[in-house]
């Protein structure tokens, strides 16, 4: 078990450069987002500024293009980032209310069940449609067109990456069903969490060392220093 750990790190730490690298791709996404549109509706403006050329070559597709090619590397090299970190999101109605060592089994049991293969059907049924877009070199059509079959290679390769993540996740689940305290498993924290939650509300309340202390009411006196 020492060693699959040892795995299972490795993978996390190949899956969480990649996030690294999509997280850029986002940035870029963004500021090439924001260059088409400034481009697009400032088309008069710089035109009259700059010149017809640099209005031209800001508002090239090639930039539209690359901003589509962005979404794709953000998407499909991010998407074993996210489920390392358990980021999907889960439509469920039961899985919520399951404790943690429930939660890890059908965790395992999508993994071996579902996501495995997927991953080998998806990589099946693109592989010939990858290869072709490599063989004809295939570019987009457009004026200023990108090239494809680079980001048409991240198709096969992003759910080779989900299968690869699949099994560290599962490493993972495994050692921590088997008490391995160095499992990483996300539902270790969780267990750890309910069971200090239980042990603070199971303890004892501490009751206080003495009770408030009362002054006697002090009787007025009447007027003529009697007793009212």
């Amino acid at each position: 078990m020492t060693f699959l750990l040892a795995v299972s790190r490795g993978i996390d730490a190949a899956t969480a450069l990649l996030g690294h690298v999509a997280r850029w791709a986002s940035l870029l996404m963004v500021l090439v987002g924001a260059e088409n549109v400034i481009a697009r509706y400032g088309y008069g403006f710089i035109s009259r500024t700059f010149g017809e050329g640099v209005a031209a070559t800001l508002s090239n597709n090639t930039y539209f293009e690359m901003q589509t090619l962005m979404y794709n590397v953000v998407f499909l090299l991010g998407a074993a980032y996210v489920f390392q970190t358990d980021g999907h999101v889960r439509v469920d109605i039961l899985f919520s209310r399951l404790k943690a060592r429930a939660k890890a089994a059908v965790d395992i049991l999508g993994i071996v069940v579902f996501l495995w293969p997927f991953s080998v059907l998806a990589i099946y049924f693109s592989h010939t449609y990858v290869s072709r877009s490599w063989a004809v070199q295939e570019f987009s059509p457009n004026a200023g067109g990108l090239a494809r079959y680079p980001i048409k290679t991240l198709i096969v390769v992003a759910f080779a990456l989900l299968a690869v993540q699949g099994l560290s996740q599962l490493i993972k689940h495994v050692a921590f069903l088997r008490g391995r305290p160095d499992s990483r498993s996300i539902y270790a924290l969780e267990e750890a969490e309910a069971q200090r939650t239980t042990v603070a509300v199971s303890a004892p309340g501490t009751a206080s060392a003495s009770a408030p202390a009362t002054t006697p009411a002090t009787t007025p006196a009447s007027a003529d220093g009697g007793v009212a």
